[in-house]
Order: structure tokens, then sequence, then C-alpha cells
């Protein structure tokens, strides 16, 4: 098997199960100030140390880490054992404390200490079909709230249907489909209803988590035998929300389940909610009759923020932190940061940290210093459709073909042509790229870049394919 031919294990499904799981960071167990990308501090904290270290030495020593609790500049992570806790200490804390300060802001020290005693599995403190939100999806964080998001014309309808679910003692809208592009606001939004519906009527069974979540449940109830408990599970709740449900585009035999849960749960007036980064019509490798049943009821979309959107958002986080940024320093950042709002927050983060850290003033002088790279990037404005499209079009492939598991080198190497270029023109992590590729592994993504990377050097006609394609999505 050639090491070029988009053939390798992490672009593939397994044979003995039907999806392909992958293992993410998990979510912060306590409410942190900071940014939200890709989805909170902890995460970007645990992906950055993936990178450093390794999958295996993460996954055995960074990922079962918790967060305990940030205070007076010392972050608390709880680990499982003290076998874990003397290994991380030893090797990975200082590590730790730099790229947290980073993402914090105002991080100088980790702790490491093993949780008070060990958390008993869940479906041992509770019959699996009766299991609360929180057990069987994911945490929600409790800075998503309604009232923490700031509303304007690219997101006004977007919010309104929202709140009206939220709001509503019956099903206002089945489904609820939110979508748009990364990092303007859906997981705000959805977060948002989980935490009004709970607060308003404690007894509704609400459950959030991520398609990938979802599809990594059903994968461990197929290898345990124990998809009755799966089923009983998620066709009991009164409201379950999805997030990124175009992760399992390509998934058939989770789409199939899927399918079967969202027509149970509709046919007996329960709420399902849905985000996705494109709307219903236009996920590729979802099947017909789900996408048709995604389209059922309230489709609304978020438009990527304006100035004035953006410049709002900006003051508004300011605001919380309590950070003295001068405004003519957010009036740039609204101006030149026009990607997505997490790059926004982001960028705002990045300014307060180095300015406690270092004690520079904050200047836009400063600013455009410190954020140099995001700023080159966020000018280009480059998304990964745009690319897509113009690699499909140069190698006269069908643009579904990016998102298709058909390994044919023909197939297999515009598209690692156009994962290369989705790394090195746009800001996306490699995770984030993979989900745009159909849902591949961000390992799949990281071979792909290393193999155009090489072959740029050895290969002209490569090398001349990728200078003509970064030329044209740059014009």
């Amino acid at each position: 098997m050639s090491a070029t031919d988009d053939t390798y294990p992490a672009d593939s499904t397994p044979t003995a199960t039907p999806d392909q799981a992958s293992h993410h960071p998990a979510r912060a167990a306590a409410p942190l100030a900071g940014d939200h990308a890709p989805a909170d501090p902890w995460e970007r904290v645990t992906e950055r140390m993936r990178q450093d270290i390794g999958e295996a030495a993460w996954r055995n020593w960074i990922k079962p880490l918790r967060v305990s609790r940030l205070e007076d500049g010392t972050l608390t992570l709880e680990a499982n054992s003290t076998l874990a806790r003397e290994r991380v200490t030893s090797q990975y804390a200082d590590r730790l404390r730099v790229i947290s300060a980073a993402e914090y802001g105002g991080v100088r020290k980790v702790e490491v200490r093993v949780a008070a005693q060990a958390a008993p599995r869940m479906s041992q403190q509770k019959p699996a079909a009766k299991q609360s939100g929180e057990a069987l999806g994911a945490g929600l964080d409790p800075r998503y709230t309604f009232s923490n998001f700031v509303v304007g014309k690219p997101n006004e309808l977007a919010f309104a249907v929202a709140r009206r679910t939220a709001e509503s003692a019956t099903v206002a809208f089945n489904p609820l489909f939110l979508y748009g592009g990364v990092g303007l606001g859906k997981t705000h939004l959805m977060h948002a209803i989980a935490w009004h519906i709970r607060e308003q009527d404690p007894s509704r069974h609400v459950v959030y988590l991520s398609a990938e979540k979802f599809m990594y449940r059903f994968v461990q109830a197929l290898r345990f035998r124990d998809t009755m408990s799966f089923k009983e599970q998620f066709r009991s709740v009164d409201v379950l929300m999805i997030d990124d449900v175009q992760f399992i585009s390509g998934k058939d035999s989770t789409q199939e389940e899927f399918f079967h849960t969202f027509n149970a749960l509709v046919e007996d007036g329960r709420q399902v909610i849905i985000s996705a980064d494109k709307s219903p019509t236009d996920l590729e490798g979802m099947e017909e009759r789900l996408r048709s049943r995604l389209g059922w009821g309230m489709v609304a979309d978020i438009h990527p923020a304006d100035y004035e959107l953006r410049l709002g958002i900006l003051q508004a986080k300011a605001e919380r932190a309590r950070l003295a940024v001068p405004d003519k320093v957010l009036e740039f950042l609204a101006h030149r940061i026009s990607s997505n709002v997490r790059e926004l927050e982001g960028a705002l983060t990045r300014i307060a940290a180095h300015a406690s850290l270092v004690g520079r003033e904050v200047t836009i002088d400063s600013a455009a210093e410190l954020l140099a790279d995001l700023l080159r990037a966020s000018s280009r404005q480059i998304s990964i459709d745009e690319i897509q499209k113009q690699v499909a079009a140069h190698y006269d492939v069908r643009v579904a073909e990016m998102f298709s598991a058909r390994r044919a080198r023909n197939i297999a190497r515009p598209r690692q042509v156009a994962m290369y270029l989705a790394k090195t023109l746009t800001s996306l992590s490699y995770p984030e790229i993979g989900r745009r590729f159909g849902g591949r592994d961000h390992t799949t993504v990281m071979h792909a870049v290393r193999s155009i990377e090489g072959l740029i050097n050895t290969d002209n006609g490569i090398s001349e394919d990728v200078q003509l394609l970064r030329s044209l999505l740059s014009s």
C-alpha cells in the first residue's frame, strides 16, 4: 500500500464496525473564562497537547484529565490515579502551563491532584434508559445562554426561533434545524435552548450531544451487542439535540439508526433540534430520506457576522471578562477579523492574556504584531468550500468526491491537495478540516498534508498544480 494513495487506516471504516469512531478531547468540567474554539479553552489546550506529544501519550495521560478549577492563577486538574498525577506533573505540567496561559489567560501554575474517588460507571449508577442528560449526552457550558448571545441582523432569525422553541411548552418546530459556518454561534444557541428548557421545566428529559458522540455510542452498542439499551436511551427523551450532524455524512449504519430515532421521537411529539454547517439539502453524503426529514420543520441559517455585530460581540466579551482593551483596538479587530466569531473572540483573549502576562500596553500596533498570523489568514478569507470547488474543477472530478470514501488515485490525490490547501490557506484545525471532508479523522488530514508537502519537493506536476491553485484561490 502506497503511503500517498489515501488508503491508510485513518481514512477508512473498520470492517468490524459500521462506522469509524474518533476520539476527541472531553469538555471542561467547570465553567471557566476564555474563548470557545473548538468548544472551550480546555479542549484547545488538549488538542495542542495532542499535536505536541502524539496520539498515544495524549490518550494515556492528557485526555483523562478533568478541569477542577481555575483560581488565583492556578489551574487545578484531576487525574484518575497517583501514577497519572506523577506522570503528568513530571513530564507535561510545564507545557500545560504555557498552553493554558495562552488559552485561558492569567494561568501561572498547573497543579494535578488525584480525584477524591474514582467515578463509578454511569451504567452502574442508573438503569441505561433512565440516565440524565449529562450522563447520556454531553455537558452544557454555563456561559452559553440567551442572555450572553449578541443579536444582530445576521443571526436574528436563528435567535428568534431558538428562543421560541425553548420557551414553548409544546413542540414549536419539529425539527428545528440551525445551520451556518464554523464559529458563528450554532453551538451557543444549542446550549442556550437546553439551559432554558431545563430551567423552565426540570422534569423534561433534555439530551444534548455532538453527532460524533451519538455515533460513538452507537458503535459501542454494536460492539457490546447492546443496541436495545441504546434505542431505549435515545427514544425516551423529551428533547434530543444533535450538534454538527454533518459528521455522520457517509456513515450509513449511524444514519440508519439516527433516521429511526428521529422518526420515533417526532411521531411521539418529542422535540428534535439539529445543527450543521450546511442546510439539509446541501449535506453531502447524507441519505436523501434523512435530508428530507431534516428539512421538515423550521430551517434557520446564521450568516457571517457583519462589522456591527462583530464589534458588539467584542464589547460584550470585554465587558463580561472585565478586560481593559481600548475601543480603538476593538474596532480594529472587528474590521480585520471577519472569518468567524471564534477567531474574533480568540484574538481578544490572546491580547488580554499577553497584556496580563507581559504587562505591555494594549494598542493597535501591539495587537497587530501579536495577531500577525491570524490577520494574514483572515485577510485571505478563503473558505474550504472554495478550495474544494477549485480543486475539483482543476482535476475534473465532482465536488462530492471530496467527501466520498473512494480511494482511487484519481480521486485520492485531489482530495489530499484540497486538504493541504485547506490547512495552509485557512486557520482551521486538523479536526475541523477533517469534518469538512466527509467526517474524516484528523490523522487523515495530517497524512494528506505531509504527503503533499513531500510531493511538492519531488513531483514537478504536483508542485505546479499547488502553485496554480494557490494563485487562483488568492486572486
